[in-house]
């Protein structure tokens, strides 16, 4: 078993490490390394158009990662207070929101938005200033960060409510006990412990989305997102600026999860 999964890591991870080592290759072929070589960072940097489709990925990834995790923590700690079939219920339905393939996520925000829009747009329209042209709704920015709220948000959920169930009961019930509002608890007593989970949903919130590529595709509209951008530059092939990009994103994406492990696991020593 200890040589099957040497040889599962090294089929899943060798492939990457190709791409970071040809990240460095100092000529143009991305099969073919013929020295080392930091130049292509440097173009993938001073790329416009690059720059402009990781603006967009910042940007999406930050909003909606704030969004899921205001959103989500929210849901968990309304959930908490549910008992029987229909937490059950609500339980179920965020775990088949993790589990759902993206692409048949990505179809059916696109049918809903579509949808929305042509209902809200003549609405819109009919009620706007005559001789005054009426805003309209589209895809765009707003449609990208509602669609990986939506996606990233039932994670949220699982993690907060992970840190919910393991917190002392004890505390909100003293709390309450000495004629705190729920608010007041929820800020002085409850918030504090689940923090480092917030945290943690944030910052797997912007991991995923700033990753994503399935859902961004199906409602990016005009807007490019940095995935986006690489997939429609590798149909021109792989060159080492790609291997770059690709290698960056990857380290980006290690710290962010890196970071949040280690604030869920300083939350587990702090409950312990």
């Amino acid at each position: 078993m200890r040589l099957y999964s040497i040889f599962v890591y090294l089929f899943l991870y060798i492939p990457i490490g190709v791409i970071a080592v040809f990240s460095f290759n100092a000529g143009r072929h991305a099969s073919q390394f013929q020295g080392f070589s930091t130049q292509w960072y440097g173009k993938a940097l001073n790329n416009p158009f690059v720059m402009d489709a990781l603006q967009t990925s910042l940007t999406v990834a930050f909003f909606s990662a704030l969004c899921a995790s205001l959103f989500g923590t929210m849901a968990a700690v309304a959930l908490q207070g549910i008992k029987g079939p229909v937490r059950t219920l609500f339980d179920g339905l965020i775990y088949i929101a993790v589990m759902i393939p993206g692409i048949v996520i990505g179809i059916a925000t696109l049918i809903g938005l579509v949808t929305l829009f042509d209902l809200v747009n003549p609405a819109i329209a009919a009620i706007w200033p005559e001789g005054a042209k009426p805003p309209q709704l589209h895809m765009g920015m707003g449609s990208l960060i509602a669609a990986h709220t939506m996606f990233t948000m039932a994670l949220v959920v699982i993690i907060v409510r992970a840190r919910l169930a393991g917190m002392d009961r004890s505390l909100t019930e003293a709390s309450s006990d000495l004629y705190a509002t729920p608010m007041g608890t929820f800020r002085q007593v409850t918030l504090p412990m689940i923090l480092p989970g917030v945290l943690a949903g944030f910052l797997l919130s912007f991991t995923f989305s700033f990753d994503d590529f399935i859902i961004a595709f199906f409602v990016a509209g005009s807007e490019t997102t940095l995935p986006i951008y690489v997939f429609s530059s590798i149909r021109r092939g792989v060159t080492p600026e790609i291997n770059a990009i690709g290698t960056m994103v990857l380290a980006a994406s290690l710290i962010m999860l890196i970071t949040a492990q280690i604030l869920l696991r300083r939350g587990e020593k702090r409950k312990s």
